[in-house]
């Protein structure tokens, strides 16, 4: 490093130099033209004896060599100035505390950050990946456990302005397909590597991103060669959903129950009848027992209590759920002094707020109505009041938890009460108290939105928990797409040879520099089954030697078994993933590498102070 920085200082030194000199020269008068007029009157400061000197010896040289020396002097000074006013004019179009990195470094940092980023988490990749544990700095010191990639990095504070683009699609990854999130990141972080040799090769960005979208384009098509669809045939295609839910649990905490789990996954999504809304899909977590205990219920579940002297089971059920005060039988008079002269007085005031509340509890019970759902809480005067209605009052439930049940009931979250006509009420056929554990919780069944369910997960603690309902997430969004787009491919790296091989096939046709970014683009791809590989601890080098071979036979089926740890039959170990997570993941890491590759300049500039106007 010190061979790349010491000749620039030198030279800004040089520069530094010449410049304060040639400054001096001209404070004392002596400019081109006194060198073209050398009989002209001089009428300035005193000169120094050494710039005497030096100007009598340009004036005793022949007229034949004097030009030459003016012209070489003339062209100095035109070029450090030049240079100095370049510099001058960056400095004041930044402030202070900005600065900017070019070229090469700047280049260096995007790819240095995006592999950092790329490594951080490529070791969770696989059916054998490790887990990372995220500890905050904050209140609570709050722990999470968990080997996803969109989890680990929406978790970091991330400086670097390129690892922030791989940090932004692993979450879009993540919204889109729920799947795929460490992949598309490893596969990025693995395309810039494969970018910053042929960079350092004297090849130009522009033209290993053309190369990158042909080989991109030919992966993709040599994917959709090799997808299977199964959805008219109604059995096969519910065992390819098993198959890539085991596949999408393999690598998670859930691995030792993955078909218990991918049943219940299978038989939630094939309720919802072709729809990807999840909200009708709800994840209750419970501590105790063990993961093998979880469940999947038919209709709603709310983690509430039925309170004292409330009816604990209603049939054929007209829900109102609210979002509305009912607190105001307190007297509630902030920043102010009420004085009375006697307690009666007091009582006046309470009645009154007492006779508000009635008049309002009177309001919901009109519009006949036997369950009451409220977001805030109920005080005991109108909880009195629905109890001796007979009415049962649900008080404090969390928000996502009505606006669930309003959708799976069919009815509308309401605040006003005072006409009955506009109000959309829900219906279920039976509510219950039922105890799951040592909690007693409230059932609605026979909810008028038949597709809902409720999946409850028991687990030894929360972190197991968390991590549980992370990893039954990714399952049920990665089916829920595949019920739409039907289209299933083997996994077990088997995809990223399939298309390594046909991308290094259009690098052999390919004339130009475009064919080394498309065998670059290649080996990347060959990067995915090489972790997998790495991960479980076997001889990566010499599984993909083997692979290679394996899928130069026409048909090959050939994928990495990691609990075999040789080359299996993806086919026959029903390994399969969803051809839409596939090719987001291969898009997305081609675009996020492209946009990296574009950068030449990085500006950094500091907030804008507030200013002070006094």
């Amino acid at each position: 490093m010190k061979n790349t920085i010491a000749p620039s200082c030198a030279f800004a030194r040089l520069r530094k130099r010449a410049l304060s000199e040639l400054n001096w020269l001209g404070h004392w008068g002596v400019g081109i033209s006194h060198f073209q007029s050398p009989h002209r009157k001089y009428s300035g400061p005193p000169i120094p004896f050494p710039i005497q000197r030096f100007l009598g010896g340009i004036q005793s040289l022949r007229f034949s060599i004097r030009p030459l020396c003016l012209f070489f002097l003339s062209k100095i000074r035109f070029q450090l100035k030049s240079s100095d006013i370049y510099s001058m004019a960056v400095e004041r179009i930044f402030k202070d505390e900005a600065s900017e990195e070019k070229g090469e470094r700047a280049r260096l940092a995007s790819f240095v950050g995006a592999m950092a980023i790329a490594d951080l988490v490529k070791t969770t990749l696989g059916p054998k990946g490790m887990d990372k544990i995220l500890q905050s700095t904050g209140r609570g010191h709050t722990v999470t456990v968990t080997n996803d990639g969109a989890t680990i990095l929406k978790s970091l504070h991330i400086d670097n302005a390129a690892a922030k683009v791989l940090v932004d699609i692993s979450k879009v990854q993540d919204d889109e397909v729920g799947d795929g999130t460490t992949s598309v990141v490893v596969l990025a972080g693995e395309l810039l590597r494969e970018a910053e040799k042929l960079v350092a090769s004297k090849i130009h960005p522009m033209t290993i991103i053309s190369g990158y979208r042909m080989a991109a384009e030919c992966a993709r098509n040599a994917l959709l060669q090799k997808v299977v669809d199964n959805k008219a045939d109604s059995e096969k295609f519910k065992s390819d959903l098993m198959k890539i839910a085991m596949t999408t649990l393999s690598s998670k905490i859930l691995s030792q129950d993955k078909e218990h789990f991918a049943q219940l996954a299978v038989d939630a999504v094939m309720r919802l009848k072709g729809s990807t809304n999840l909200e009708a899909i709800q994840i209750i977590k419970k501590p105790g027992g063990s993961l093998k205990d979880s469940f999947l219920d038919e209709g709603f579940i709310l983690d509430k209590k039925i309170g004292l002297g409330q009816p604990k089971r209603i049939e054929n059920a007209k829900i109102l759920v609210a979002n509305t005060a009912m607190d105001t039988d307190k007297v509630k008079i902030y920043g102010a002094r009420v004085r009375v002269d006697s307690m009666s007085k007091v009582a006046e005031i309470e009645g009154a707020e007492k006779e508000k509340m009635r008049e309002k509890v009177q309001k919901i019970i009109a519009h006949g109505i036997n369950c009451f759902v409220n977001r805030q809480l109920i005080y005991n005067f109108p909880e009195e009041l629905f109890a001796d209605a007979g009415i049962l009052a649900i008080e404090h439930a969390d928000f996502d938890g009505i606006e669930r049940l309003a959708l799976v009931t069919g009815g509308e979250i309401a605040s006003t009460f005072d006409n009955p006509e506009s109000v959309k009420l829900g219906h279920c056929k039976l509510i219950e108290e039922i105890m799951i554990g040592e909690d007693k919780l409230i059932h609605f069944s026979g909810v008028e939105l038949g597709q809902a369910c409720t999946i409850v997960l028991r687990g030894a603690s929360h972190h197991v928990l968390d991590e549980a309902e992370r990893s039954l997430h990714d399952a049920l969004c990665v089916l829920s797409q595949t019920v739409n787009d039907s289209r299933v491919l083997l996994g077990g790296g088997w995809p990223e040879m399939i298309m390594a091989k046909e991308v290094d096939e259009l690098a052999r046709k390919t004339p130009g520099k475009k064919s080394h970014a498309i065998e670059a683009f290649s080996r990347a791809l060959s990067a995915i089954p090489t972790i997998i590989a790495d991960n479980a601890g076997l001889d990566s080098a010499e599984l993909i030697a083997k692979l290679r071979a394996e899928h130069h036979k026409e048909g090959c089926t050939a994928g990495i078994d990691v609990i075999s740890g040789a080359v299996g039959d993806m086919a026959e170990r029903g390994i399969s993933e969803s051809f839409k997570v596939k090719q987001a993941v291969l898009l997305s890491a081609t675009e996020a590498a492209e946009m990296i590759l574009r950068v030449d300049e990085i500006i950094t500039c500091a907030p804008r102070k507030r200013e002070d106007r006094m």
